[in-house]
């Protein structure tokens, strides 16, 4: 079953904050609002390594765990994405899947449902599932991985990243891995004040040969006070150092940032790598096609926090 643990010391933040996600962007931009002040934290020691397990997400109990994750609704919208998320076994599932470690995974899983009215007046034609750990688990200074695999499928994104408390992108915002359907690659960036949307603070990594987004991988980010490391399956492809960021802006890693898992479709970072306008923005209608048929999820096998 599925496994929490918690510590207490000071490398990992644990908070019930508020501020959230809302008009939050992943990578691919939208409209930054005003940044608001932000406390400057307190100094920490920076690791020399992440080798304590301190927290387990397992998804193998066959239900999302509210304790630890919150499941964002159809009012939420940014970046021109083509889906509405929704609170239902349909999009957010639980199952057996092949080649995870137990057995078990969560399947966030993108359903068509033409015409789906939202709060705010809205029309989507696609619901789809986001979960985030915002105000019930954080951390600051650790090595955050996930265990994924993905569908080949242009337009699709799914996304592993953390988002910082208060106004985006003055809180900062950890892109650990984003996927838009080119099968061969991920990114991975920092946005922040003076570095958000667009930013300069990114990096692609192409997978080694006979691999790809459909094979599972491990994907990892270390925060330390004064570097931000990516992986995939212990290979670290980009490093940005605070010097790095500060010729753009405030370094804003120095601060706790909740965990994301969502399976956006189609919008402005897919529409700018594959040009699609038809019939979606960024989403071509060989995906919707298979979006209809079922065949289009994206599985994950654990999350794990290592301080």
């Amino acid at each position: 079953m599925r496994n929490i643990a918690f510590t207490t010391v000071c490398a990992l933040a644990l908070v019930a904050c508020g501020g959230g996600s809302s008009g939050s962007p992943t990578l691919g931009g939208g409209p930054a609002p005003t940044p608001s002040p932000t406390p400057t934290p307190s100094p920490r020691p920076s690791p020399t390594s992440f080798d304590t397990l301190v927290f387990e997400e397992q998804f193998a109990s066959g239900s999302l765990d509210r304790s630890v994750w919150n499941v964002e609704g159809p009012a939420f919208w940014v970046n021109n994405e083509q889906q509405a998320y929704i609170d239902s076994n349909e999009t957010i599932l639980f199952g057996p899947v092949t080649g995870a470690e137990d057995g078990q995974a969560l399947i966030l899983k993108p359903q068509w449902r033409e015409g789906f009215a939202t709060p705010t007046g809205r029309t989507a034609d696609f619901v789809s599932g986001r979960i985030d750990s915002s105000g019930k688990y954080d951390v600051t200074y650790a090595k955050v991985s996930a265990r994924i695999r993905m569908p080949d499928a242009r337009g699709a994104w799914p996304a592993f990243w953390m988002l910082g408390y208060g106004d985006w992108p003055d809180a900062g915002e950890t892109d650990i891995m984003e996927y838009v359907g080119e099968k061969d690659w991920t990114s991975s960036a920092l946005h922040g004040p003076g570095y958000s949307g667009d930013t300069p603070i990114a990096e692609r990594q192409t997978f080694p040969s006979g691999e790809d987004v459909t094979d599972w991988h491990v994907y990892s980010v270390e925060r330390r006070d004064l570097d931000v490391r990516f992986f995939v399956d212990d290979r670290e492809f980009y490093r940005v150092t605070k010097p790095d960021v500060e010729q753009y802006g405030p370094w804003r890693f120095d601060r706790a940032q909740y965990i994301i898992l969502n399976f956006a479709l189609g919008g402005t970072y897919p529409q700018g790598v594959n040009n699609i306008t038809s019939p979606y923005p960024g989403l071509p209608q060989s995906t919707v096609d298979r979006i209809k048929a079922g065949e289009i999820q994206m599985e994950v096998d654990w999350v794990r926090v290592w301080e």
